[in-house]
Parts: structure tokens; sequence; C-alpha cells
């Protein structure tokens, strides 16, 4: 694991590895809009929470792209999931605005749910198409310029696939840092 900290003594992490595994306040789910499970991030993590992790998801009714929902880390080591709905890739359209808002609106429900420490996916970046060195400038920009991220966060981890993942998130951090 390599972290790098900047002047506002905040610490973000990258790790390459499996967000379920990740002992942190809430990890986040790159859900669908159903929120009841799917391929990829979202099929492991309600793998690795139980079956009640889908219980409270039907409670909830969906989320719209953009948007977070939160619930309990069940089996998880996590004590929160905050699931988000990253938007389909389309050339042309407006990605980014979407996927801003998902890291957005994550941070925010972490805050209010006094979550100090937190794991990141590659949102939108698997079955969604989403082109990881975009997303991956998106991501940083957002948590990076979170209102309050000093004061609220303990640590923003973002948990990455493969090792050419770690690489592009790291090139961006480093040189946002800089």
């Amino acid at each position: 694991m390599k972290k790098f900290q900047n002047i506002e003594n905040h610490i973000i992490s990258l790790i390459k590895g499996d967000i379920t595994l990740q002992h942190v306040d809430a990890i986040v789910n790159a859900a669908n809009s159903s929120l009841l499970g799917g391929g990829g991030v979202d099929g492991a993590i309600h793998s690795a929470a139980g079956s009640d992790l889908l219980q409270e998801c039907r409670g909830i009714g969906g989320c719209p792209t953009g948007e977070a929902r939160i619930t309990g880390g069940y089996k998880l080591p996590a004590r929160h999931v905050i699931h988000t709905v990253g938007p389909v890739y389309h050339r042309g359209a407006d990605n980014a605005s979407l996927l801003a808002s998902c890291y957005r609106n994550s941070l925010q429900l972490a805050v209010e749910y006094g979550i100090r420490t937190i794991a990141f996916p590659a949102i939108s970046c698997g079955v969604y198409g989403y082109p990881i060195r975009e997303a991956a400038e998106v991501a940083t920009e957002m948590v990076l310029n979170f209102p309050g991220l000093t004061e609220n966060f303990d640590e923003i981890r973002f948990v990455l696939f493969s090792e050419s993942d770690l690489d592009i998130y790291r090139d961006i951090i480093s040189s946002s840092l800089v």
C-alpha cells in the first residue's frame, strides 16, 4: 500500500486488492440502479456481505444514477456500504458530471453518518465502460476538492483491481499533489 499525503495533512491511499476485505468504516459499491446486486464489484460486495444486505437493499427501492444510498455492512469488515450508481459511459455524453456526483454524494453520506475512513472502487470502470484514466481524473478531483475533507476524513482509500489501474491513479494523484 502506498499512501500520499498532501499539504493539508489528509491521506489518500491506493491499494491493489479486494474492496470486500477493507477494514474501513464504509466501502463504496459501484451498484446498479436496482441495488439488488449484479456482477463485478457489486456482486462481490453482495456475496461477501450476505443475504441481509440484499434484504436491506430491497427496502430502499433503488437509486438513480449519480446518487448514493447507505446500508449496513453485515458480514463485511466495513460497518457500512455506500451504494452509488455510476454512469454507463457513452462518448459525447455528460459522463463526468454524473460520475462526479457519485463521489460527491458518497462523501456527503459519509459525513452525515460520521464515517471517517472510506474505500472506493473505480466506479463505472468495469462493465459500464468508463475509461480508467478519465474516471480516475474525476474521482481524484472530487475527493481532493471535497469541502471539509481534512476535517471529516482520516483516510480515503482507492482500491483498484489491477496494477495498471493502480499506476494510473498513482500518476494522477502524484501530479495533483505537487
